[in-house]
């Protein structure tokens, strides 16, 4: 089997195994508890039905469209660049002030707000050894932040995370967050055998960061009530606006960078966060939310990440909103599968990227052919186009083109870079091309 191949298979059937690990009455109970969460919040919003999503499978009869002719839904795309009131937004001060507006309506409308009142985190390292990533040595430590749960001792919360640094370091160095998977629980996979992400910023004299998100809030609608959106409101269900997993893994990337600023070894003003799929959304959020990241490596994030979500193609509102997915957004985004169409959405994905500015963010795909179109590779890519006025306005350079490019073309001479691979569902083997991206901003 070719490297590059294994490389997407184990990457592609990790986020099936992390809910496959349950044993089957599990799995039904976490199926039944997500269907009442998802019924409660639509009665919450008196909507009583939900249109269906299309399928992945293209050979279902109501298989999502991947012919780019019919993709052609949206009308005229929200403008970040004009006020709610209609007026235009012609400087960098104006800028901070529409900034507000449109965290408001993420906020409300598709992410939840985050509680104003999130209790500490302390962080504890309970193992550290010096090892080699490949052929370079690296200090691992392994720890945990201890969320303060005396507010409602009935949920205990840590966040789980592994941070590696290069050995020889004589300076604050760099450092990139992933959102991960726990691997350990894969310890008898097939490893392929090429350098690894980590041995390449190690190279560089980068550090690197691995959070593992459903330490701290689970990937499904039964967790609500646990973790930490659980802790925050003491065990209840949510409110249509609270804040969804996304937010909340976005949440940890944030405690993270708290401590790293207590430690002398990382430069916190050269942090970046990268993440695949769905951890790719929690990435792009994370980013617009949370200031001192630095650059953005934001890997087949599709629908509800950098993808435009008017766009009739691959994956629609309609599956986001559905109990098997709806747990990462606010109780409100439902609505648009409801009563509402995604026509309505008051935003746009091109405008979380805008929420970016002027910090670079590349934007990663996988092959159509490969990957498949559910991602939708070109949404993706016009995410970062309609992002572009903003970056310009603010004296940085956008996507150099508005024509979607052949596949391997590196566009990366901006602060948006895009780039369509040759591989699957993964960012492997973009690592190299982010690198060289970050290099740009990390290098004195």
């Amino acid at each position: 089997m070719k490297k590059t191949t294994l490389l997407n298979l184990v990457l592609l059937l990790v986020s099936w195994l992390s809910f496959a690990q349950y044993s089957q009455a599990e799995r039904d109970s976490i199926e039944k508890l997500n269907k009442e969460d998802h019924q409660q919040i639509m009665y919450q919003l008196g909507i009583t039905k939900l249109r269906p999503g299309p399928s992945g499978n293209p050979n279902d009869a109501n298989a999502a469209n991947t012919d780019e002719s019919k993709a052609k839904q949206y009308k005229e795309l929200p403008n970040p660049l004009i006020f709610n009131n209609g007026t235009p937004v012609n400087n960098s001060n104006q800028w901070e002030e529409r900034k507000k507006e449109l965290f408001e309506l993420f906020d409300n409308e598709i992410y939840g707000r985050t509680p104003k009142n999130i209790p500490n985190v302390t962080w504890e390292i309970i193992n550290e050894k010096d090892t080699l990533e490949g052929e370079i040595p690296v200090k691992i430590k392994e720890l945990i932040g201890i969320v303060d749960n005396s507010s409602y001792p009935e949920i205990s919360v840590a966040i789980q995370m592994t941070v590696g640094t290069p050995l020889a370091v004589s300076k604050s160095v760099p450092l990139v967050i992933e959102f991960g998977w726990d691997m350990t629980k894969f310890k008898n996979w097939p490893q392929p055998s090429v350098p690894s992400w980590k041995e390449q910023l190690l190279k560089k004299g980068w550090a690197y960061a691995i959070i593992i998100p459903a330490s701290f809030q689970a990937d499904n609608d039964a967790g609500l009530t646990q973790g930490i959106i659980g802790l925050i409101n003491k065990g209840k269900r949510r409110k249509p606006d609270d804040w969804g997993t996304l937010k909340a893994w976005s949440w940890g990337a944030s405690k993270a960078i708290d401590y790293f600023e207590t430690t002398p070894e990382i430069d916190t003003k050269k942090i970046a966060i990268e993440g695949l799929s769905r951890y790719g959304k929690a990435a792009i959020v994370a980013m617009a939310y949370e200031p001192r990241i630095s650059v953005g490596f934001i890997g087949s994030s599709g629908a509800g990440g950098t993808k435009i979500l008017r766009r009739n193609l691959g994956e629609q509102v309609e599956n986001l909103a559905s109990s098997a997915e709806y747990h990462w957004f606010a109780g409100n985004f439902i609505k648009y599968a409801g009563t509402l169409q995604v026509n309505d959405l008051p935003v746009d994905a091109h405008e979380l990227i805008a929420l970016c500015a002027p910090r670079p963010v590349f934007i990663s795909a996988g092959s159509s052919q490969v990957e498949g179109h559910w991602v939708d590779a070109k949404g993706m890519f016009l995410g970062g186009v309609y992002a572009s006025p903003v970056y310009e306005l603010l004296g940085k350079k956008g996507l150099r083109t508005t024509e979607f490019p052949l596949q391997e073309t590196n566009l990366a001479d901006g602060e948006i870079a895009f780039r369509q691979h040759e591989g699957g569902h993964t960012t492997y083997p973009n690592w190299p091309y982010f690198i060289e991206f970050a290099s740009r901003y990390f290098e004195d």
